[in-house]
């Protein structure tokens, strides 16, 4: 249990006491590991358990960023990159409670390559103190280490290692989190992004099972996932740009990092370059973690029995354009080569199907690409997982819709990710955070609180319950799609991208 100590709060683990800090309201741990170092002998292994400490030891720092390339997912530069990087920051009410705190666990985007738990923005102390909730940010293995398949090279290499080190998490919380004051019993897990893509993932996987009992996705490429054959073809690619034959495959186990990223810097760029609307890192099916692809689980109704919050933001797309990165597709001649891609790859899909959706989008028109794009990568996924899952479970969907007047006029409105600081309550902290240059900080700021209180209640009670008078937010069903509409004014509508979802229908269709 918790304690104080040489003025620190001081949590028991299994590995070892941990001090942390105080900072106002809540107590704060930084880089608590659930894994042992990732490097030498470990680089391409499932996490082992961390070593044992004696003693208190100081979690007041962030530990290791994941080995990364450099890309537009701010990060501090005063963080050290490094494979000693499987840890937890955890943020705890210093409050003593009648009855064990709901726990939320966070997992950061990045298209599977970049980010880290250290970042400000996924800070979780305002969370924690709104809601009295216990708040845990995974660190987790990314790229060449975490998310690209190398198994078809030698049995020493291990498919899924990102996801393998977030469940291993998961069984960390499990087993520690009530020495913090949380109820393992009571694990909401929600992500971001490449996040929300594991999150959908891991609902699908029988190794999560029983390690949280509740979700939250947002934005996720649910459909992002890769079958065995295209993971041994991009892991070949890998090879070739080390310039390493399959018979010096294990040469990697002992590369010096800086190598193994740079290589892993031009493929992860290289390959939406040359195939628009495909990554070069994923999840992959591999028999185990994921014994199908997801999609299909979903299907099938075998996701885990749970309730669900699941969305998009309005205008995903936009944020991909302003940064010129090739993640997306955003220009009609790259979206046009995506549907071409598609179109080869799945002989179900007639030119026919192809047109109608191109035509239904006017992907030949700048505006019309941005949206096909926002669409096939996220919006479609999104609510997929919706119909399916919802015909079993509790669902909720959303539409992230509000932009600050600076970020309207920017041409970037409800982009991608731009409602992060609105979960964590975090954008008030940065006075020069350009968003609000025009503006629209009060307007946003109740947006927040609004968003804050759905997420917290549906991590206290299973339900977003407008429990302060918002909009009652009725659950999802596929028969009327019933959508929250999150903007200045919340609302409710039945279906409110009709037009686009015909086109479509239910097919479910791996764009990314």
């Amino acid at each position: 249990m918790l304690s104080d100590q040489d003025s620190g709060p001081v949590a028991r683990t299994e590995y070892g006491e941990v001090r942390g800090r105080i900072e106002g309201a809540v107590s704060v741990w930084k880089g608590i590991p659930y894994g042992a170092s990732t490097g030498g002998p470990n680089r391409y292994r499932r996490p082992r358990p961390a070593e044992p400490w004696d003693g208190v030891r100081d979690c007041v720092t962030f530990g290791d960023i994941a080995p990364q390339s450099a890309g537009f997912v701010p990060v501090d530069s005063g963080l050290v990159m490094g494979e000693d990087c499987l840890w937890v920051n955890v943020w705890a009410p210093t409050a003593s409670a009648d009855e064990p705190r709901p726990v939320m666990v966070w997992i950061h985007g990045g298209a599977f390559c970049l980010g880290t738990a250290a970042q400000a923005i996924y800070d979780g102390r305002r969370l924690a103190e709104t809601g009295d909730v216990i708040v845990v940010a995974v660190n987790y293995r990314l790229g060449a280490l975490g998310f690209l398949d190398l198994s078809a090279l030698g049995a020493e290499f291990t498919p899924n290692l990102g996801l393998h080190d977030q469940i291993a998490a998961l069984h960390w919380v499990r087993e520690n989190i009530a020495n913090f004051g949380g109820d393992p019993d009571k694990v909401t897990l929600f992500g971001e992004s490449s996040g929300a893509g594991c999150v959908t993932a891991l609902l699908t996987s029988p190794l999560s099972a029983g390690l949280f009992q509740q979700a939250i996705a947002q934005s996720p490429p649910a459909t992002t996932v890769f079958g065995p054959e295209r993971a041994a073809g991009v892991a070949k690619r890998y090879l070739d740009l080390l310039e390493l034959p399959p018979e010096r495959a294990a040469d990697l186990l002992d590369m010096p990092i800086e190598r193994i990223v740079s290589a892993a810097g031009v493929l992860l760029d290289e390959v939406p370059t040359r195939e628009p609307g495909r990554l070069a890192a994923a999840p992959v099916v591999d028999g185990e973690l994921l014994p199908a692809y997801p999609s299909e689980r979903f299907q099938q109704g075998r996701s885990h029995r749970m309730p669900l919050i699941i969305g998009t933001n309005k205008d995903e797309a936009s944020l991909f354009r302003l940064f010129r990165s090739p993640i997306m597709p955003v220009t009609p001649d790259a979206v046009n080569a995506m549907l071409r891609g598609v179109a080869a790859e799945h002989p179900g899909l007639s030119p026919e199907r192809i047109a109608d959706i191109a035509s239904a989008y006017e992907v030949s028109t700048p505006r019309g690409a941005l949206t096909m794009s926002t669409d096939a990568a996220f919006r479609m996924p999104s609510h997929w997982v919706a119909d399916a899952h919802s015909a079993h479970s509790p669902t909720w969907v959303y539409r992230f819709d509000h932009a600050t007047p600076m970020l309207k006029a920017a041409r970037v409105g409800a982009g991608h990710a731009t409602e992060l600081p609105y979960v964590f309550g975090n954008f008030g902290s940065f006075d020069y955070d350009p968003s609000f240059w025009l503006g629209g900080r009060k307007a946003a700021q109740d947006v927040s609180g609004r968003m804050m209180r759905r997420w917290l209640a549906f991590a206290r009670y299973g339900v977003p319950a407008a429990i302060d008078g918002s909009k009652h937010w009725p659950p999802y069903s596929a028969a009327d799609r019933k959508t929250l509409v999150i903007d200045n004014i919340d609302r409710v509508e039945v279906d409110p991208d009709h037009d686009r979802n015909s086109v479509w229908g239910d097919q479910i269709v791996g764009f990314y």
